[in-house]
């Protein structure tokens, strides 16, 4: 009888215990930013964002929602109300990783472009408001484009990555300079030998029948490599998030 009481007991105990053990805690990674980091159609495929090769990367206690979108800016990425529902949802612990700068600096097209003031300042609020839903954010300067000259790889962002590594700066937000990253990895492997990151298409594809000679938007493989330096860059940041990694 006491056998019996004794185990029922600890029974309960355990059962007790267990109730206390929650699983493992999920967090989410936000993109926010352009085409050169969004989920594409099938009908543009080779075309592929850097963010969508970017789950690969991680455990499945990381879960990878990318909204970047094409043509998308600081200015438009807001107006057309596509930050609110990530702003809504948003969970503390859970990173947004900041991307613009290829569309800002489109000042011809007023919908789109926006000066370097406004751009300072459409950052400043997407910090602001992702940590005071005590979320982490993180800020990436614009990838380079393979823009050559005599063999020289050029760049042609302006100013508006400067602005970027300015707010990381004087907000004290994580930055992973993609720029930087990128122009290293593209002058390393040359004009020519770059060309496999970007989404140059011989003629008789299916998507791009007369062919395509893409020099911002990647491939596949660059996507994956672009992916890579943004690990890279969680890593040496020493992240939380790091330590979710494969």
């Amino acid at each position: 009888m006491k056998i019996q009481f004794y185990k029922a007991l600890t029974l309960a105990a355990i059962a007790v215990s267990l109730s206390f053990i929650q699983a493992p805690k999920k967090t989410t990674l936000y993109i926010i930013g352009d085409s050169t980091a969004a989920n594409k159609d099938p009908k543009t495929y080779p075309e592929t964002g850097w963010g969508m090769a970017l789950q690969d990367f991680f455990k499945t206690d990381v879960t990878v929602d990318n909204r970047a979108l094409n043509g998308r800016s600081t200015k438009s990425f807001r107006a057309e109300k596509r930050w609110d529902p990530i702003l809504a949802q948003l969970n503390p612990g859970d990173y947004v990783f900041i991307e613009f700068g290829h569309n800002d600096e489109k000042i011809d097209k007023p919908t789109v472009g926006v000066s370097l003031a406004d751009f300072k300042l459409n950052l400043v609020n997407y910090v602001k408001e992702t940590r005071s839903k005590k979320a982490f954010p993180v800020l990436l300067t614009p990838i380079s484009r393979r823009s050559f000259k005599n063999g020289v790889l050029i760049d042609s962002h302006g100013d508006y990555p400067r602005i970027t590594r300015q707010v990381a700066d004087s907000l004290n937000v994580p930055l992973i300079d993609m720029l930087v990253k990128t122009e290293s990895l593209l002058t390393r492997l040359g004009e020519e030998p770059s060309i496999k990151l970007f989404n140059h298409v011989d003629s008789g594809n299916v998507n791009y029948p007369t062919g395509k000679k893409d020099n911002t938007h990647l491939s596949p493989e660059g996507a994956k490599q672009i992916a890579g330096l943004v690990v890279k860059g969680i890593k040496e940041l020493k992240l939380d998030l790091a330590k979710k990694l494969k």
